[in-house]
C-alpha cells in the first residue's frame, strides 16, 4: 500500500511542472491552503492535479487544468458519511475499474498527486520490527502519483462539497518487493491520464518503481504524523557513517 508520502514543492513549482491553468489552493477566507508536508498522511488536506470544466459557467466548457486540495481518503458519493474515506486511502489497480467504490472515478476523475517521494515499512521477519524506507527520484525530481477523486455533498449543507482522492497501487516489484508487496503507480501519459474524455485509461498506468529511482532507510519519525520536516526524509546513517539498507 502507499499510506504516507512527501510532497514539498512549492507553488510555483507545481503550476509550471504541470501547465496548471488554474490555482484552487486557496482558502475561502484567503488561506494558503498549500505548504510543505514531509508526512502526507490520509485525511490530510493534499495538493493533486486535475482536469474540470468550470462549474459556474452557464454553458459547457471545454476542461482546464487545475491545482487543488484534496483529502486523501476517498469518499463515494454515494456515502452516507465521510468516515468511509480512512479505508479507501488506496485502490488496488487490477479492480478499480470494476469497484463500485471506485469505477467512476476510473472511469471520468483522475488526478496526479505530486511527491517528492513515498514510505514503505519493511518489518524484520526475526524481530518483528519495522523500518521506514523512502523511495524518491534519483533525479530529484516530482513524482507523479496515480490517483482518483471523487466529491461528496454533505445531506445538511446543500452547497458542502467534500474533496477527496485516493492512490492507486499495484503489485510491487523486485526492487522493492522485499519491502512491502504493494507499491504506487504512476501515468506514461499525464496528459491523456487526467483528460476524462480518455476511453483507456489503465493502458497508461506503470509502477512508480519504471522509473529512475532510489530507496534508502530513513528515521523511524516518521510513523508518528504529528512529525514533519525535511529531516523526515534524509538517509539514515548506520554508526560507521555509512547509509544502510537492512
Amino acid at each position: 500500500m502507499c499510506g504516507r508520502y512527501a510532497t514539498a514543492r512549492s507553488r510555483q513549482e507545481l503550476l509550471d511542472a504541470f501547465d496548471v491553468e488554474v490555482d484552487e489552493t486557496w482558502g475561502e477566507d484567503g488561506e494558503d491552503l498549500l505548504r510543505a508536508d514531509y508526512n502526507a498522511a490520509p485525511t490530510k488536506l493534499l495538493p493533486a492535479v486535475l482536469e474540470r470544466a468550470d462549474p459556474e459557467a452557464a454553458e459547457e466548457t471545454v476542461p482546464v487544468r487545475r491545482l487543488r486540495m484534496l483529502r486523501w481518503g476517498l469518499v463515494p458519493s454515494w456515502a452516507k458519511d465521510p468516515s468511509i474515506g480512512n479505508r479507501m486511502i488506496n485502490a488496488r489497480v487490477e479492480t478499480a475499474a470494476e469497484k463500485p467504490s471506485f469505477r467512476r472515478a476510473f472511469a471520468k476523475r483522475r488526478c496526479l498527486l505530486p511527491a517528492d517521494g513515498y514510505y514503505e515499512w519493511y518489518t524484520n521477519e526475526e524481530t518483528r520490527k519495522k523500518q521506514p524506507f523512502f523511495i524518491t527520484p534519483k533525479d530529484g525530481g516530482i513524482l507523479s502519483l496515480a490517483g482518483l477523486y471523487e466529491f461528496w455533498k454533505s445531506p445538511d449543507e446543500a452547497d458542502d462539497r467534500l474533496w477527496t482522492f485516493t492512490i492507486l497501487t499495484t503489485q510491487a516489484v523486485d526492487s522493492v518487493g522485499h519491502i512491502h508487496d504493494r507499491m504506487p503507480m504512476t501515468v506514461t501519459d499525464e496528459d491523456a491520464w487526467l483528460d476524462p474524455a480518455t476511453r483507456d485509461p489503465g493502458s497508461l498506468l506503470v509502477p512508480a518503481m519504471s522509473g529512475d529511482l532510489e530507496v534508502f532507510p530513513v528515521s523511524k519519525a516518521v510513523g508518528n504524523v504529528r512529525n514533519n520536516g525535511q529531516a523526515l526524509i534524509e538517509p539514515l546513517k548506520a554508526e560507521g557513517g555509512e547509509e544502510t539498507l537492512f
